[in-house]
């Protein structure tokens, strides 16, 4: 990959797509938590299974493709290209927001959850798949600034998100309507899995690579790093995987 290489925008920009879904569904759960403890009488700590129900999908989700990937004898995104993984995240993610619709029709809490976990499900497929994309789409040494840009869109679903679920939740309540139904949760939600569904269809014909160039290490580099068989043996992302759990418990 030539160092001269300029970011490509026009695959760049529907990427960042699903960086916003991430910022608007994480911040948009934190909405759920009081509407679930009244709709199904729950105490304070059960509602906060809303907030686990969907982190721990990321552990789940990571173990799996691990597990998946060693069946294989490959790495599983590398197999069906990032185009399609990043496609079927977003479907993953669309098939959670359904669970909504007998969720609300039976008033059952553990659907509820379930239907979070699918989607952040999803959500951990994409995130393997679009950060490295993103350094990917143009030179490696400009990798940094596209993800700090595509957090910043990030940062604004999570904005934004709890604005919106809160006032299509919510809406009625300005009437003096005290007796929320869990039933207006289905409607945002089931938003939500459309606009996966409609961004995974356009990304899948999109112009975004299946497989991306890989930028070839300088030999200096390639030889200080020829004996680190594992990603785990690289320092720096022990160091990075402390402080993203630090910054999310946060």
């Amino acid at each position: 990959m030539s160092q001269t290489q300029k970011t490509n925008w026009g695959q760049f920009i529907p990427l960042v797509t699903v960086f916003f879904f991430w910022g608007f569904v994480a911040s948009s759960n934190d909405i759920l938590i009081p509407v679930f403890k009244k709709a199904f009488d729950l105490s304070q700590g059960e509602s906060q299974f809303v907030s686990l129900a969907f982190y721990i999908a990321y552990t789940v989700g990571s173990i799996i493709y691990m597990i998946v990937s060693a069946i294989m004898g490959k790495d599983l995104i590398n197999k069906i290209g990032y185009k399609n993984s990043l496609s079927l995240g977003l479907l993953i993610s669309a098939l959670g927001t359904l669970l909504f619709i007998p969720a609300a029709n039976l008033e059952s809490y553990p659907l509820m959850l379930a239907g979070l976990f699918t989607v952040a499900l999803g959500f951990s497929l994409q995130q393997t798949v679009a950060n490295p994309l993103a350094i990917a789409l143009g030179n490696p040494s400009t990798g940094s600034q596209r993800l700090t840009l595509a957090g910043g869109i990030n940062n604004l679903g999570t904005t934004i998100g709890p604005l919106i679920v809160a006032y299509a939740i919510f809406g009625s309540a300005s009437n003096g309507d005290s007796n929320l139904s869990i039933e207006a949760v289905k409607t945002p939600y089931l938003c939500l899995g459309l606009a996966f569904l409609a961004v995974a269809i356009f990304l899948k014909f999109s112009s975004l690579p299946s497989h991306p160039e890989q930028e070839v290490e300088d030999s200096v580099d390639t030889v200080s790093h020829k004996d680190r068989s594992s990603a785990l043996k690289y320092p720096q992302l022990i160091l990075g995987m402390i402080a993203i759990f630090l910054y999310v418990g946060v």
